[in-house]
């Protein structure tokens, strides 16, 4: 018995006669369990495997038809009432068991293996890639196990024909490799072993110039499609052959998309995190940029680079909601595709960027509760990779996307500041300055939602003097609409500035926001901070038309209504406003909430209100941002609970 998978999943007997499978789901059955090399797969993991997405009620049982029907075609001649011996029942599932060198695909990996060790395995290893008659597993449908098999094992493929003519040309050998290469590159474009192993192809045939030009060309691919600098061994290759001397030969080396391998010093992505960290137009190009990087990484089907360029973006962020929604959704896509088909036994630290890279992009109202859940449990399984690794870049990334799915409901501000002091912590000992800011940031928004505005002006004057070394502009954007929330608390109390210069103050920060490239924090913002001072000064609501309530009318709009007489239009409004997002202004719009249903003797929406409150009674509405204030909760709260006991 011979079954084959790399090309179509195809079985024939030691005479060469094909053995006939059945159907496709016979055949992606076999191909799974061949994938298993002879381990366990569970009835529950082969349902899962061949029903992602809606497993029919008969499931079990289409399996287990599958299965007979499988060895009745494997074992033809095997008496009634014997066991099998090809297709065994294992406890809660079943394994394939068959010598490695009767698998194609095992019998490819331990050729492979041999010739890693002793290069004289060079010719079996010819064969072991002639025997190849596409991409494995090419008849099975795009399953998640069937990408995650076809993508290592053609990175096997790669490796081995990069080997193979590794050890011709270290022989002196190389007749054919030059059109092999070529094959090999078209499919390839982005290995640079595989540009280096041609050029000297073409050295040694005598085509010293084409070899010359085709390091010129590697060059210029890895930068229009990657945006990477080659590794040390194209630009020493080149020398050799501009200078006459003979191409050096060097240890096989790992492929520079390979786990542990650094990228290129000069990555799309590097360039992309430089303008995020600057602002302004450049922070829009850098999300284009990110983007861009992580769409071309994906066309070259090297999962391990796309991982690396998906998580090498460990650009700090501090809001919880996204500047660009689609952007960060692709980007969240991306993450997911990727850790689907890397599988559980991927390296720990991409996959631990990765679950970072979902945790922090998986920001904004549009997330559904299941996309919600998601991303707290990627924060929380990056955090833990994360710390079993001792990775102190990495764990401040994690910790980011554990600050960022902390808005789960009201009042959580001092577990937020526990993980802010853990990322400053970790940036000052282990130099990561763009982290301290972000430490500074998120202490500084917690001191704020706490009421503890000494402590939050400390961690803003030291923010701003991270920023003044470590070129973070943004900074003093953030910290001006901080000093304009403290003076709003100051305004209620003796001696404090008006509000008239509270108000000014809130316009001067929002102007500097304006150009900063946030749309997704600046949207709205202004509004809502005038309406909190009206609130803390007891006077109606702001009315000027030209005023952008942005994502925040909803909440605001039954108070505007109420501040305009028009009572039957703000019982509407507030029926129709729904529950808060949970982001850094949850509190803020329940507060709202509650003071709307209060004034409008609505006890139910009332009610509501104070559940989600009740936490939160020690904060200041609006303050975990940083940015603004409505005044204590305990005020809205109080009003709810009144409002709430006339049921």
């Amino acid at each position: 018995m011979r079954i084959d998978v790399l090309g179509a999943v195809q079985a024939s007997r030691d005479d060469g006669t094909p053995v006939p499978l059945g159907g496709p789901r016979h055949r992606e059955l076999l191909g799974r369990l061949v994938a298993a090399e002879g381990r366990l797969v569970t009835t529950a993991t082969l349902i899962d495997d061949l029903w992602p997405e809606h497993p029919p009620p008969r499931a079990l049982g289409s399996v287990r038809t599958f299965v007979a029907a499988l060895r009745r075609a494997l074992e033809p001649d095997r008496p009634p009432r014997t066991p099998p011996r090809v297709l065994l029942t294992e406890g809660p599932g079943y394994a394939l068991r068959l010598p490695r060198e009767d698998v194609d695909a095992h019998r490819f990996q331990d050729v492979l293996a041999r010739a890693r060790r002793t290069p004289g395995e060079v010719t079996a290893l010819g064969e072991a890639l002639a025997a190849w008659r596409g991409p494995a597993y090419a008849d099975v449908a795009d399953s998640a196990w069937a990408e995650r098999e076809r993508a290592r094992l053609d990175e096997l493929r790669a490796e081995a024909v990069e080997l193979r003519a590794r050890i011709l040309l270290d022989r002196g050998e190389g007749a054919g490799l030059v059109t092999d290469l070529r094959d090999h590159i078209a499919v390839h474009p982005w290995r640079e072993p595989a540009w280096t192993l041609l050029a000297r192809a073409l050295h040694h045939a005598g085509h010293r110039a084409d070899a010359l030009d085709t390091l010129r060309r590697a060059r210029a691919t890895l930068a229009d499609q990657l945006g990477l600098d080659p590794g040390p061994d194209l630009p020493r290759l080149e020398t050799d052959l501009l200078t006459g001397a003979a191409p050096s030969t060097h240890a096989p080396a790992t492929s520079w998309t390979g786990p542990g391998v650094p990228l290129g010093p000069r990555t799309t992505v590097d360039l992309a995190r430089t303008l995020a960290l600057a602002g302004g137009d450049a922070l829009v190009r850098s999300r284009s940029d990110r983007l861009a990087a992580i769409t071309a990484a994906e066309r070259t089907g090297d999962l391990a680079l796309t991982a690396r360029i998906i998580g090498a973006y460990d650009v700090p962020a501090l809001w919880s909601r996204a500047d660009d929604p689609a952007q960060s959704r692709a980007v969240v896509e991306a993450a997911e595709r990727t850790l689907t088909v890397l599988g559980p036994d991927a390296p720990a630290d991409l996959t631990a960027r990765l679950l970072a890279t979902v945790a922090v992009e998986s920001r904004g109202t549009d997330l559904t509760p299941p996309e919600q859940d998601r991303a707290r449990d990627a924060a929380r399984q990056a955090e833990r990779l994360a710390r079993d690794l001792g990775d102190p870049g990495l764990l401040a990334f994690t910790l980011n996307g554990v600050f960022l799915q902390s808005f789960t409901r009201p009042g959580l501000a001092a577990a937020r500041d526990r993980t802010g002091a853990e990322i400053l912590h970790l940036a000052t000992a282990h130099d990561l300055p763009a982290f301290a800011v972000l430490g500074r940031l998120v202490r500084l928004q917690s001191a704020s939602a706490l009421g503890y505005l000494d402590a939050a002006t400390a961690h803003a004057e030291a923010a701003e003097r991270l920023a003044a070394t470590t070129e973070a502009p943004l900074v003093p954007v953030l910290t001006a609409w901080f000093r304009a929330r403290a003076a709003a608390t100051r305004s209620t109390e003796p001696g404090g500035p008006s509000p008239a210069t509270v108000a000014a103050q809130y316009r001067t920060a929002d102007e500097t926001l304006r150009t900063a490239g946030m749309p997704g924090l600046h949207r709205g913002l202004l509004p809502l901070a005038l309406l909190g001072l009206r609130l803390l000064h007891g006077r109606p609501a702001p009315t000027d038309p030209r005023l952008d309530r942005g994502p925040y009318r909803p909440w605001t709009e039954p108070l505007l209504l109420l501040d305009q007489g028009r009572t039957t239009e703000a019982r509407t409004a507030l029926a129709a406003a729904p529950a808060p997002p949970p982001d850094h202004m949850q509190e803020a719009l329940w507060c709202l909430t509650a003071g709307a249903a209060a004034r409008l003797g609505d006890p139910d929406t009332a009610a509501r209100a104070a559940r989600a409150l009740r936490d939160a009674r020690t904060e200041h509405a609006g303050a975990a941002s940083g940015l603004l204030t409505l005044g204590p909760v305990a005020t809205y709260l109080e009003e709810a609970e009144r409002c709430a006991s006339t049921r």
